[in-house]
């Protein structure tokens, strides 16, 4: 009886206080956040995502890392855009999910432009335009001037490969193409690695590789790189030039960052970037990351929602010219 009265005289006191206008303690949500991988286990970007979680675990309690590949990473991004807006849901917005496959794919689940609210982005990583080390000596080819003028005295002597039509490596090598006025056959590979291995077999004459894959090999002398794909050389091969130091203009990376459905309110939106944020700055964030080659690079909702539509439309342009279409 005096438990049930104690209960009843808490519940009336709050009453009363809501009533006064005084607001009602906020109930702590202790339901874990689902973060979507639109993309297998191992690679970069899930690999930067459990170390995120990891990070914001003491802020925002238990981060749930969930594997959603398929379709170029759609099947995942779909997941995120119909989600419910409440903040438990949130997921991986890459280059592929949100500037190549809208323009890649004819028919698209979700809208990159209208079914996201930005949270912050979290990484780029360089591409690399790579060729096997003893081939690029035989040919006489030690830099990315070599490689055109190579090209453009054997025309139609030249491939290259990349993980499969529309992917990051096919796109770089024909917006190079483009750009340096040269001429190279695309061998489409199922995958990075398969790419990259018949590169090292002589099977392609050069890659565009993502830096984190091609690293390995470049530092045994397997590979050697001629440039990097980003508008700044990158301070993983601080002695390797950019593809823009020869070709004004050029710059394609990779990058991704996190974003949740539309309609998520404001305030959860600020604390998931203030999380995630803090998280990214982190000495122990970045030295994790630098073993993957990933530079972290947190931003503001407002920036990194300028940033993705920037990128939007600059894709629209470069996937036109690849002339790749997926149905």
């Amino acid at each position: 009886m005096q438990r049930r009265h104690l209960l009843a005289s808490a519940a009336a006191g709050a009453a009363s206080l809501a009533t006064a206008g005084f607001p009602l303690p906020a109930v702590a949500d202790t339901r874990p956040i689902r973060l979507v991988v639109p993309y297998a286990p191992g690679g970069p970007l899930d690999a930067t995502a459990r170390i995120l979680a990891t990070g914001v675990k003491d802020t925002l309690g238990v981060v749930i890392v969930d594997n959603k590949p398929g379709a170029g990473g759609n099947i995942g991004a779909d997941a995120v855009a119909k989600a419910a807006p409440d903040g438990l849901t949130i997921g991986l917005a890459a280059t592929a999910t949100h500037a190549v496959n809208p323009w890649l794919y004819r028919s698209m689940p979700y809208d990159a432009a209208r079914d996201f609210a930005p949270v912050t982005q979290i990484a780029r990583v360089p591409n690399v335009l790579v060729m096997n080390a003893e081939a690029a000596k035989r040919l006489k080819i030690a830099s990315l001037p070599d490689l055109i003028a190579y090209a453009k005295s054997h025309p139609g002597k030249l491939n290259y490969g990349s993980g499969g039509s529309g992917s990051a490596g096919h796109l770089a090598g024909e917006l190079f193409k483009s750009q340096a006025k040269v001429f190279a056959v695309h061998i489409p590979f199922n995958g990075g690695s398969p790419a990259q291995l018949a590169l090292l077999a002589e099977q392609v004459d050069f890659n565009f590789d993502n830096l984190a894959t091609a690293s390995p090999n470049i530092r045994a002398g397997k590979l050697k790189a001629l440039a990097v794909t980003t508008p700044a050389r990158s301070p993983m091969l601080p002695d390797v030039p950019t593809v823009a130091e020869t070709l004004p203009g050029f710059a394609i990376d990779t990058w991704w960052g996190l974003v949740a459905p539309a309609q998520t309110p404001p305030d959860t939106i600020a604390r998931l970037n203030q999380a995630f944020v803090a998280a990214l700055n982190s000495a122990d964030t970045r030295s994790r990351f630098a073993t993957l080659l990933a530079e972290p690079v947190p931003s503001t909702p407002e920036a990194f929602g300028r940033f993705m539509k920037q990128e939007l439309a600059r894709y629209q342009q470069v996937v036109k010219a690849s002339g790749a279409q997926v149905d």
